[in-house]
């Protein structure tokens, strides 16, 4: 029986080695020595050749280096007939340089340096430069070759699409799409064309980029690169909280003793709170945490995103358009690479954000009704109406059936209704609408535009995400006359002028209401981007939605 159960063991063992003997392993680096320089590029490219199809199965190097972008390498060297892109004769082109440099300053780009193997590729050329024996081997030469053109494929991929697209559409995925684009660059580099004037001009052209770029370059010289303890809150174990709270502090140069009463402790919490501009409360609240958090490296984390989303843009914008940044509150209307002006807008609730919409103005409403959305009845009317029937005629609305015509809110029994209602809820055209005097409307799923407002009085607030979700502006007027005037300007000489800026404003005077159909329509983006450039610094706004925070989680989790 012993005997048995031995074997029995035994052959578990074998098993279990030669399972495991199935997964990847990273094979022993085999030696080409070549003692004829003239001789070792024609020995690389059989190299790399031979490397690019033993990686097919685990798109790893021999020295277990993951490549990242293995597809579009084994189509970059089977176009280039395996030639060596980085090496000449057993030298270096002034391109490794180049590319050392880029990625050892790639922060300057929104960019992590060991995202393109950095400490590898150092490495190797210093190895490669320093050990005589390595310098005749052509085997080291191609591996180095091949990780040199997996770290500019990833810089590539990155300065041109970001790091934001699902996988799903990432130039790294979608080889028979993307790779000509890889391919040609490549090419470029491959004549001599200067490895970082090349890497400049796949970068996006918008001027937020540029200038953005150029204030990074400032902020990096006197960031923080300290990794302080990071605060989760609200916190499930307030115990726990207590001590990284107090540890946080401590890193912030206020110690907090391990018997500090609660008058003690807010005392502390108000010198943190005066030193930074906070309320002084003394209460570890959801400003002071967040203040903790924002750390000079969350705010390099937030450049980077931001810079990633410039990327999503077109990459030509319209002469012409209406940008909206949520996080900034405000709206900003382009023509020909100038700010006409800038308007304060109200944006919609953490609870009802405004969504990211790509659209054009298609038409304006003077003096609008309001058709309240299924989701504001659902949540705030409905418990109105089921206390009290008369509430829609309190707050100016009326109520309509299928057909458009007016039902007695006091004879409908509300209580049957939890999901919803059979009827459309509309507040009047007048001064006390909630849409105000105009509205301007574009093609989107969400419902949403921008619109005056019966509450101007809200503009005077610094924090104004208070909103259902479509965008108030302040400057209604401003916009109306750019959009009137564009029109205007842009009409053939055949085409009857149906309104202009006198009969907009005589409409107005007398409460009038007209639906104007612009002809030249205005793109708009609605974006959210939690910092900007101002006059040559970065402007931090707050992560209304925590939209950012959850990129940074996303996409940067161990930065």
């Amino acid at each position: 029986m012993f005997c048995f159960t031995k074997l029995l063991y035994t052959v578990i063992f074998l098993l279990f080695v030669g399972f495991a003997s199935c997964k990847y392993q990273p094979a022993q680096v085999k030696n080409d020595l070549v003692t004829d320089a003239s001789q070792m590029d024609e020995k690389i490219k059989l190299n790399i050749e031979n490397v690019i199809a033993a990686a097919a199965s685990s798109e790893h190097l021999q020295d277990s280096i993951q490549l990242k972008y293995y597809k579009v390498l084994k189509y970059l060297y089977e176009h280039n007939g395996y030639k060596g892109i980085w090496s000449s004769n057993e030298k270096w082109t002034p391109n490794v340089t180049m590319l050392l440099n880029f990625i050892d300053t790639a922060a300057l780009s929104g960019l992590y340096k060991e995202d393109y193997h950095f400490t590898e590729i150092n490495k190797i050329k210093n190895s490669l430069e320093l050990d005589s024996v390595k310098k005749m081997d052509a085997m080291q030469w191609a591996n180095a070759d091949i990780i040199f053109s997996d770290a500019l494929a990833g810089l590539l991929k990155d300065l041109k699409q970001g790091r934001l697209m699902p996988e799903s559409l990432s130039y790294g995925s979608d080889t028979a799409k993307y790779s000509p684009f890889f391919y040609n660059f490549f090419q470029k580099t491959v004549v001599g064309e200067p490895l970082d004037g090349l890497l400049a001009t796949v970068q996006p052209q918008h001027y937020g980029y540029k200038k953005l770029k150029i204030a990074l370059k400032k902020f990096h010289e006197g960031m923080d690169s300290k990794v302080y303890t990071y605060l989760n809150y609200p916190a499930k174990d307030s115990s726990a909280f207590l001590q990284k709270f107090k540890k946080r502090m401590s890193e912030e140069g206020i110690e907090i003793g391990a018997n500090a009463d609660s008058n003690e402790m807010k005392r502390l919490v108000k010198l943190y709170e005066a030193k930074h501009g906070l309320p002084t409360d003394g209460k570890i609240g959801k400003g002071v945490i967040e203040k903790l958090n924002f750390t000079d490296m969350q705010k390099f984390n937030f450049i980077a995103i931001t810079l990633d989303k410039y990327k999503l843009l077109p990459e030509k914008m319209p002469e012409k358009y209406i940008w909206v940044n949520l996080p900034s509150y405000y709206l900003q209307v382009w023509s020909a690479d100038t700010i006409s002006f800038t308007s304060k807008i109200i944006c919609g609730k953490p609870s009802t954000p405004t969504p990211h919409i790509t659209s054009a103005i298609n038409n304006m409403v003077l003096y609008p009704t309001w058709t309240v959305p299924e989701s504001i009845i659902k949540k705030d009317m409905l418990p109105g109406l089921k206390k009290n029937a008369s509430y829609l005629a309190r707050k100016g609305f009326y109520l309509l059936n299928g057909k458009g015509e007016q039902v007695d809110a006091t004879a409908i029994n509300w209580e049957k209704y939890t999901k919803g209602i059979p009827f459309l809820i509309q507040q009047g055209s007048g001064d006390d609408n909630a849409l105000g005097i105009i509205k301007f409307n574009f093609d989107n799923p969400y419902s949403v535009y921008l619109h005056d407002t019966n509450q101007r009085y809200l503009f005077k607030k610094t924090a104004r995400s208070l909103s259902h979700g479509c965008v108030r502006v302040q400057e209604w007027q401003k916009l109306a006359g750019f959009i009137v005037s564009n029109d205007s300007i842009n009409r053939k000489k055949t085409e009857p002028l149906t309104y202009n800026t006198d009969s907009i404003m005589r409409w107005i005077a007398q409460k009038q209401k007209h639906s104007v159909s612009v002809k030249n329509k205005i793109p708009l983006y609605i974006r959210y981007f939690s910092c900007e450039p101002v006059n040559g610094t970065i402007k931090f706004y707050d992560d209304i939605y925590g939209e950012d925070k959850a990129l940074k989680l996303r996409f940067f989790a161990a930065k």
